[in-house]
């Protein structure tokens, strides 16, 4: 067998070139995998190490949850910013985004690195050495699933549509050009299916194993609207007796603990304070460090969006909303400032202090002194003032700090594991995930009941009521009320982008946020929107100019 030298975890593949760089793994011969195990379970550790990148804040997991999550309807940015991140938020995509290009290029990293295992790795020599094949098969479908959904259109929009090159060997001279959206999505099925009869060992959340394989296969097939089969890997994974749904008290800290602590966790890409994040200012470049400022650390400069919060706030015992930490104006004696907050026509906040005259409460705005009036609805209180315009529903609560007008809505879900200050592991996928897939592809087969029922078990987790056939919101289905529920529980975490644009619906940005400046902001987007999906990073087409721009 000819020898080569191949460095753990860092085999870069650009369509044209493959670069290899050096690393803290030592080198190992090709042929050497076949007589020493542990070179197999390093180069494996590579990969996963891959994932997080080199310092915890540079990897793959960082820039696909920026590309996934910002372009949502969960968060609002409260100002400019140089970083490339501007343009996820914002829907003005350029080909050269750095953020877009780095993740494209760590994603064939890791494709490469999974390929070298799985090309050279013969199966049947050992349960251990089977189970560290399977774990590449599924790090490989993982990383190709998730490259389909930025770069490739919804699955029910066309199988023919391109999506992205499938690279299944090590070969630099190996350059694929874009294959289609179903290409990609039978190859995905293939290594997860491959991986599932693979793994046989569970080595907790931090690592792949056959559930974890099963939950993304129920998520893939959810996303092929194959709503038999992903209530089918859902319930492998319910039923598998490996995992259990955090209580109310535990949920309400589940940003806090480490991947193995969390009792639903299948898959995380696993950060720890033992080993990254070690440098002064890392704190500043992690995912949680945008989402808040704790003790001085951090930008503190997108939040939770207005729709989100309202969301929130229909149940205010709703344990999701434990992950967000509204920061209150101080009163100079350690209280708070009662006032009360809307969002006017032009969606911008609008706040004003309030006085309380003997149990009326007014308040000065524009000019003018206004009373706030109270109604029941349907047992919860609503207030409003008569303002020019007519009748104005408002929040009676405490002022804000804010930030060029935006109240500071801090997003901890992603901060405080091990209560180091901005520390957190992504989450991949968790038991939460299963009731909601499982959910969802019984709605979509008319069984209302239940769907109902999977998503009332989270409802009762959270605390707030569940739901029957009978008190459904007004105007809402049953689909409509457990997409709901998948944006309350899996906010942050990745999902939403995807979930809306795969279901035909239309991202409604109707709020307070940076998106609105400049010309023709986008307020709402459609599916069929070209900028659904991000440009293939330009770099890349000028290496390799056969393949074909996103329009």
């Amino acid at each position: 067998m000819k020898r080569f030298i191949i460095l753990l975890s860092v085999m870069t593949f650009s369509l044209v070139s493959c670069e290899l760089e050096r690393n803290p793994y030592d080198e190992i011969a090709i042929d050497d995998l076949f007589s020493d195990p542990g070179s197999v379970r390093a180069i494996t550790v590579g990969n996963y190490s891959a994932l997080k990148g080199d310092v915890g804040y540079d990897g793959w997991v960082d820039d696909l949850h920026r590309i996934s999550e910002y372009s949502g309807d969960n968060v609002t940015l409260s100002g400019g910013t140089t970083d490339h991140l501007f343009f996820l938020y914002n829907y003005q995509a350029i080909p050269t985004n750095s953020r877009v290009a780095r993740f494209w290029r760590n994603s064939y990293k890791i494709i490469v690195g999974a390929n070298t295992v799985i090309e050279q790795v013969a199966e049947g020599e050992s349960v251990e050495t089977d189970n560290q094949l399977g774990e590449n098969y599924y790090l490989r479908g993982l990383v190709f699933f998730q490259m389909g959904n930025v770069f490739g259109r919804p699955y029910n929009q066309g199988g023919g549509n391109l999506s992205i090159p499938l690279k299944l060997t090590s070969d630099v001279e190996d350059t694929p050009d874009r294959h289609t959206v179903q290409e990609v999505y039978d190859q995905v099925i293939s290594d997860l299916l491959k991986a599932e009869s693979l793994m046989t060992i569970n080595q907790g959340a931090s690592y792949a194993s056959k559930e974890a394989a099963q939950a993304l296969l129920s998520r893939v097939y959810l996303y092929m609207e194959n709503n038999e089969k992903a209530e089918e890997y859902a319930n492998k994974v319910i039923n598998s007796g490996q995992y259990s749904l955090l209580a109310n008290s535990d949920f309400k800290v589940m940003n806090t603990l480490i991947p193995s602590n969390n009792e639903e966790a299948i898959f995380a890409v696993t950060l720890s304070s033992d080993s990254d994040l070690l440098g002064q200012w890392d704190d500043w470049y992690t995912i949680g460090s945008f989402y808040a400022n704790v003790e001085g650390s951090g930008w503190g400069e997108m939040y939770a969006s207005r729709t989100y919060l309202d969301l929130i706030n229909q149940n205010p015992g709703d344990a999701r909303g434990a992950f967000i930490d509204p920061q209150y104006l101080d009163d100079g004696n350690g209280g708070k400032i009662p006032a009360v907050y809307w969002v006017d026509s032009n969606y911008a906040y609008q706040f004003a202090r309030t006085t309380d005259n003997g149990g009326t409460i007014t308040f000065d705005y524009d000019g003018n002194n206004y009373t706030l009036e109270s109604e029941d609805v349907n047992g919860k209180t609503v207030y409003y003032f008569d303002g020019p315009n007519g009748r104005q529903d408002v929040i009676y609560d405490f002022d804000m700090e804010k930030r060029n007008g935006h109240p500071k809505f801090y997003i901890l879900k992603c901060s405080l594991q091990e209560d180091d200050l901005h520390m957190w592991s992504p989450m991949v996928s968790r038991l939460a995930e299963m009731y909601l897939n499982k959910a969802e592809s019984l709605a979509k087969r008319g069984q209302d009941q239940p769907a109902l029922d999977a998503i009332n078990i989270l409802r009762a987790r959270a605390g707030v009521p569940e739901y029957t056939l009978a008190n459904l919101p007004s105007g809402m289905s049953v689909l409509d009320v457990v997409l709901q529920e998948r944006r309350l529980e899996l906010a942050y975490e990745g999902h939403r982008r995807y979930d809306v644009y795969r279901n035909g619906r239309t991202m409604n940005r109707r709020y307070p946020g940076r998106h609105l400046s400049g010309a023709n902001p986008f307020l709402e987007i459609p599916a069929t929107h070209p900028r659904v999906i991000e440009f293939i990073p330009e770099q890349q087409i000028i290496l390799q100019p056969s393949l074909i721009q996103n329009d």
